[in-house]
């Protein structure tokens, strides 16, 4: 039996673009979205549809999440029950109210990944210490990101659709020559400093089956690791990949073992902001009927503090 080989080992070819935005950038790629790629998504909007692609918090039914991770736990401690009771307290005109709190994984939903989330060799993007994330990340956390926010032109990959399939197979990989088809299927182009945004199916799937189906024998489908992949990113300038998927990529990398070597590749390596979790079934149904699979692509995450990821809805302008 082989043995896997170590992330860093891996990659050790692997381009960066550490130092490219000055010695203190914490956006990454994110910085090929200037103010022209703005106005050349707002170019894309023909239709005025809006469409939102965060998946539902606390939905009864579950939430899709990374496994040990738990979904959104909200509870009210404010309702009319509580005045019924006499617990609220009366304010000057009588008016009730209600209020709840929270507790959540900040990935738990559809949200971005900090740049500094992944790591090996000591080091976060940037070449930050990897010390800095030590109780709370001090470098290249989701804060920046939120503040700056994301907007340029998107372009849908719908790779299951292109498949013939209304979700792909637990595990079941493409790569960047595959978006390269797929787009010219759809009769569309993938441009430089694109924001991707790559539909599976996968989340949609977990909405029409238990979650047990859904984690058993989990294996996420997605984006496979090769150099040229990387190297593509990397002369594409992506700045954001976004896709219905927990992670992004193929669990696990088939031929080397190696658990998510995307995350370090593209993220750790090149600054490509990540966006999981996404609701694109009713905008890939959209795209599909009016065969134009290109848009404004918007999003800010939460602003938090030191957050190593936040909850995002973004929002899609046809």
């Amino acid at each position: 039996m082989t043995e896997t080989p170590y992330v860093g080992d891996f990659l050790k070819d692997s381009p960066r673009n550490w130092g490219k935005w000055g010695p203190d950038d914490e956006v990454g790629s994110l910085n090929y979205l200037t103010r022209a790629e703005v106005l050349r998504g707002v170019a894309e909007v023909r239709s005025g549809e809006v469409f939102t692609l965060q998946v539902r918090m606390g939905d009864p039914a579950g939430d899709p999440v990374w496994p040990g991770r738990e979904g959104i736990q909200r509870s009210n401690v404010m309702d009319e029950g509580f005045f019924q009771r006499g617990e609220g307290v009366e304010t000057p005109g009588g008016a009730h109210y209600s209020d709840d709190v929270a507790t959540m994984y900040l990935q738990a939903s559809t949200q971005y990944d900090s740049l500094g989330h992944v790591w090996y060799d000591g080091q976060i993007w940037n070449g930050y210490d990897a010390t800095t994330t030590d109780g709370a990340m001090q470098k290249a956390s989701v804060l920046p990101i939120a503040e700056r926010g994301v907007v340029g032109r998107g372009v849908l990959l719908d790779v299951a659709r292109h498949r013939g399939k209304a979700a792909l197979d637990k595990g079941e990989t493409f790569t960047h020559e595959d978006l390269l088809d797929v787009a010219r299927a759809q009769g569309c182009t993938i441009e430089k400093h694109d924001v991707l945004v790559v539909r599976t199916g996968f989340i949609g799937s977990f909405y029409r089956q238990s979650a047990e189906e859904f984690y058993d024998g989990f294996l996420e489908p997605g984006l496979t690791y090769s150099p040229e992949l990387v190297q593509w990113f990397q002369d594409m300038e992506i700045p954001n990949l976004v896709t219905d998927t927990i992670a992004n990529e193929v669990t696990v990398e088939p031929s080397s073992g190696v658990t998510l070597p995307l995350h370090s590749a593209l993220m750790r390596n090149l600054g490509v902001a990540f966006t999981e979790i996404a609701w694109l079934e009713d905008l890939a149904a959209a795209c599909a009927a009016d065969e134009r699979w290109t848009f404004l692509y918007t999003a800010a995450p939460l602003k938090i503090v030191s957050g190593t990821g936040a909850p995002v809805n973004p929002v899609v302008v046809r």
